[in-house]
């Protein structure tokens, strides 16, 4: 342990935990849309990553949009392998809560996914969202497609001018490749599922703010490689 060091800041790599190569056992199936959660997905499905503080609100918010085929929450943006939600929590693994979100791209767009994401948090509060303080709090997308990672840029800077309207700072949100998605514990999937804990802690929910993603805003295409597999 790093005595004295502040939670708000990232560790570095070298003074991580080290983790654990066995990863954390989860159910099979999604508790509410009974799909599975750890694939394998359907062919042509995508996966995105999002971190928008505690994970239990924010995966209700995604599993309720029609098109989604599953979601999951975990660990990402970080160094060690495996964490548990302790060892996240003390602010020693670099990992954010995240959600990990399976969908289908003929049913719903990476556009509206990114709209839940911006209009339900505070992406302007640096490793913090409400109450809930710390690194492993921050506002982050992952990428899974370079596609993405454009769509992804530019819904930043649409929003940015809607929410310096409304008297706000800057966006911290941290977009970029995803490296890894470690399940979290089974106890914390789909927790706030009406077979869980439907009146669990949820700071989660509109911020007022509306992001203009969409057609009619998106940056002209250009050439970039071919999608990667989904993760």
């Amino acid at each position: 342990m790093l005595f004295g060091r502040s939670k708000s800041e990232l560790i570095s790599a070298e003074n991580a935990l080290p983790g654990r190569a066995q990863p954390l056992p989860v159910a099979a199936r999604h508790t509410v849309l009974d799909t599975p959660l750890t694939g394998p997905w359907p062919e042509g499905y995508e996966t995105a990553v999002f971190g928008m503080g505690c994970f239990w609100g924010a995966e209700r918010i995604f599993w309720r949009i029609p098109g989604v085929y599953s979601t999951a929450v975990g660990y990402s943006g970080g160094y060690t392998p495996n964490a548990t939600y302790e060892e996240v929590c003390s602010g020693l693994t670099g990992h954010t809560e995240a959600v990990l979100v399976v969908y289908d791209p003929a049913k719903v767009s990476y556009e509206t996914l990114l709209k839940a994401f911006w209009e339900n948090h505070d992406p302007t509060t640096l490793n913090r969202q409400g109450n809930d303080r710390g690194t492993q709090y921050r506002s982050a997308i992952y990428t899974t497609t370079p596609e993405q990672a454009k769509v992804a840029e530019h819904s930043r800077e649409v929003f940015q001018p809607v929410v310096t309207a409304a008297g706000k700072g800057e966006i911290t949100t941290e977009i970029k490749p995803l490296g890894d998605f470690f399940y979290a514990e089974n106890y914390h999937q789909q927790y706030l599922s009406d077979a869980k804990n439907p009146y669990g802690y949820c700071n989660h929910g509109p911020n007022g703010l509306s992001c203009p993603i969409g057609i009619g805003n998106m940056p002209a295409q250009t050439e970039v490689e071919a999608p990667g597999a989904a993760h």
